[in-house]
């Protein structure tokens, strides 16, 4: 599938299509998958696996660089969050032809102990990366450390979002603009279109969208 084809789809449906065909998505109700937090959940993303599918991988790039374009126009550098969002940053930026950086999730433990890897310029205007959104903390915690670190965050800009209030809520607090190309809810109802989940299913990735933290307890 050409990121050109199927030109009656929004970009959302687009990358919620690609993401459940080349198995970036993976949905299974009956056997959840545990988060790193604990939550068990019905739905797990792995989103580089993306990277290894060149006309998704442009797709997708073709998209970010659209939002960066027109959303936050004064960009002067490009961000990634580590890790997943390291290489769709330098995707970004080198089509932009703007510096990259990108956020640690902690300090390095040697050398100049960086959390901010790159050429950091006092003032620049960035914007950050994202390959997926679920509670937002890594995400605003990287956009804090640019702050810190001397920069402006113009915005965050993800490939995938859950959509959990939590992570509207922190970016709001933040005043950190966030733009999400494909979302939970538009792939729940493609996952639906392509008979992908049955009616059990769908009911409980509803219930767990309501109340991941003790979904499944």
């Amino acid at each position: 599938m050409s990121w050109s084809d199927h030109k009656d789809l929004s970009v959302a449906e687009r990358i919620a299509r690609m993401y459940l065909t080349i198995g970036v998505i993976k949905l299974n109700a009956e056997r959840p998958y545990t988060w790193s937090s604990g939550w068990k959940s019905p739905i797990y993303c792995d989103g580089r696996i993306a990277l290894s599918y060149p006309h998704v991988r442009t797709y997708i790039k073709y998209e970010l660089v659209e939002v960066v374009r027109k959303r936050f126009s004064e960009v002067d550098a490009i961000a990634g969050v580590a890790t997943a969002g390291i290489p769709q940053g330098a995707l970004v930026a080198d089509a932009l032809d703007l510096p990259f950086l990108y956020v640690r999730p902690k300090p390095k433990t040697h050398g100049m102990a960086n959390l901010v890897e790159g050429e950091v310029t006092q003032g620049q205007k960035v914007v950050l990366i994202e390959d997926l959104v679920s509670t937002g903390g890594s995400s605003a915690k990287a956009a804090a450390a640019l702050d810190l670190s001397g920069l402006e965050v113009l915005g965050l800009v993800s490939i995938f979002t859950y959509g959990f209030d939590q992570a509207r809520e922190l970016f709001a607090n933040a005043e950190i603009p966030f733009v999400s190309l494909c979302n939970y809810d538009v792939l729940i109802k493609e996952a639906v279109e392509q008979n992908l989940i049955s009616t059990t299913s769908l009911s409980s990735l509803q219930s767990w969208r309501k109340s991941p933290s003790t979904w499944g307890a």
